[in-house]
């Protein structure tokens, strides 16, 4: 059966379709993993996604998604990211724009009012201004919060963290304040052991070791070791010196030997026991 969906659009042509249609407005056009990508001028971004959206040899009709990228070490770090879909051809095209932490993006609520919320999302986790956006809140973070989370110098940890305090009978906010430092791993088989001594192992008497050197001690050598402490502790007899020892203390006055009647005066039953 086939999909009812048409097939997708081949790329052949669609970098020189948006080349014609964009003019100067084009920065750059790159063909690559079967996606087209054309970065424009960021001033100029609502004009040009009027002309991908209108040009007849384009068609991209919706707005499916607004993403951010930072990238620290560029003059300016961010990537504003927009993926258009054009619904009669069934395929997708990639629209790019740069800008900084103070210069503002276009707004392109005109075009497709969705990204309202889609700009806010960006503006709450890179900090891009939108200028034209009227509702430019954050969206994703809580009132209040401080920093841009995806950010790359953004710390893990954050700067402050929450929780519900049962003396205030609300949420609070309180500084980070991290018990211990984050810990490095070697990432080694745990079936293998470690290679030099673990940070605390120093506490139990022995002198830390370098980095990389050897255990002083084998498994052989354990193993030998614990056999031999079985093998001693099974060959002593346990022996009781007097019943204290055990636990048992003097016989009941009741049963003592001739206190019990011979078997000579145990009358048997007339039946024999058959009806009990």
């Amino acid at each position: 059966m086939k999909a009812s969906a048409p097939r997708c659009a081949p790329n052949d042509g669609v970098i020189a379709a948006a080349t014609v249609a964009l003019g100067d407005m084009l920065v750059d056009a790159v063909d690559a993993v079967n996606e087209v990508t054309v970065i424009v001028d960021r001033d100029r971004l609502v004009e040009a996604m009027i002309a991908l959206r209108d040009d007849p040899m384009l068609q991209y009709q919706q707005l499916m998604e607004v993403a951010g990228v930072d990238y620290p070490e560029r003059a300016e770090r961010f990537e504003v990211v927009y993926h258009l879909l054009s619904v009669t051809k069934n395929h997708r095209l990639r629209v790019k724009v740069m800008t900084d932490e103070v210069k503002p993006v276009p707004s392109v609520t005109g075009i497709w009012p969705v990204a309202g919320w889609l700009e806010r999302e960006v503006y709450d986790m890179y900090g891009v201004l939108f200028s034209g956006n009227r509702d430019l809140r954050r969206i994703l973070t809580d009132y209040g919060f401080r920093g841009h989370p995806q950010r790359k110098d953004f710390p893990l940890s954050g700067f402050v963290e929450l929780r519900y305090s049962e003396e205030a009978k609300r949420v609070v906010y309180e500084p980070v304040e991290l018990a211990q430092d984050f810990r490095t791993f070697d990432f080694m088989s745990p079936w293998e052991g470690a290679k030099y001594v673990l940070p605390g192992d120093e506490k139990a008497g022995a002198e830390p070791e370098a980095k990389g050197a050897p255990s002083p001690v084998t498994a052989d050598q354990v193993k030998k070791a614990d056999e031999a402490k079985v093998k001693a502790e099974a060959e002593e007899p346990k022996t009781t010196e007097s019943p204290a020892q055990t636990g048992a203390g003097q016989p009941h006055p009741g049963n003592k030997p001739e206190e019990k009647p011979d078997d000579a005066d145990v009358v048997p039953p007339k039946d024999g026991g058959q009806n009990q």
